[in-house]
């Protein structure tokens, strides 16, 4: 039994390898003008760049190492004890699906906005925004120019990161060991449940705000926890986890 908790566990070391070799791809393809962030990340239903694959792909790529190191590192931490426990199959399908569950709430949450503008706008200046190219100059009637530019913006603002399904994670973790201690900082001691509560709370919170400036999809690690907890209430209502 020792040894099987003495070495990192499958799923969770090719999650890493994978993400890895992702994000060294983006970046080096990059500089050759091969964009993989239009390929695999995801875009919202509208946008021409949108492919169904994105569903998936996007939580394999990140917008810079430290986004990529965070990530990483909480997969690391928390998913090889959830993977030695539930063994690699419930494991990567735990992960999967908070993943894609996360995408579906970010689209949801983003479809409700583009929604609330394109009851605003004219039919007219919704299409010329739906047909536009990044270099378009399309923002030319000054009562409409802001709705036009936040419309252009939702549509076409892509979304990287594991961090919804790692938010999956992490809920998982508080609910099967809530009075397990985390450190954060590496210092300050909390209970698992506690802190699960508090990033989700923050997540609500964060994303409500609207902030322009915060570029992270706080609906989408909302996402993942929601999707966290209907899968593992399933499970538990089947008998086969027990929390």
């Amino acid at each position: 039994m020792q040894g099987r908790f003495s070495h990192l566990p499958d799923i969770v070391k090719n999650l890493l390898i994978i993400n890895a070799l992702f994000f060294l791809a983006t970046w080096s393809l990059q500089s050759r003008g091969f964009d993989l962030f239009k390929i695999f990340s995801l875009h919202q239903f509208q946008s021409i760049d949108f492919m169904p694959h994105q569903l998936i792909t996007h939580m394999f790529m990140h917008s810079n190492f430290t986004h990529l190191f965070f990530n990483m590192f909480t997969l690391w931490m928390f998913g090889k004890t959830l993977e030695n426990i539930w063994g690699a199959k419930r494991f990567l399908t735990y992960y999967l699906i908070t993943g894609f569950g996360a995408a579906l709430i970010y689209i949801a949450y983003l479809q409700f906005q583009i929604h609330n503008i394109t009851s605003i706008l004219d039919t007219e200046l919704v299409n010329q925004v739906l047909n536009a190219s990044a270099n378009s100059q399309i923002f030319a009637k000054p009562a409409e120019v802001s709705l036009m530019q936040e419309l252009y913006g939702l549509i076409n603002r892509p979304m990287v990161g594991a961090s919804g399904a790692v938010y999956g994670l992490l809920l998982a973790f508080g609910m099967l060991f809530p009075n397990s201690l985390i450190y954060l900082y590496m210092a300050i001691p909390i209970k698992a449940k506690y802190f699960v509560a508090g990033i989700g709370l923050m997540s609500i919170f964060s994303g409500l705000s609207n902030n322009p400036s915060d570029n992270i999809a706080h609906f989408a690690h909302l996402g993942g926890m929601i999707f966290g907890i209907i899968l593992l209430k399933y499970w538990k209502k089947k008998g086969d986890i027990y929390f």
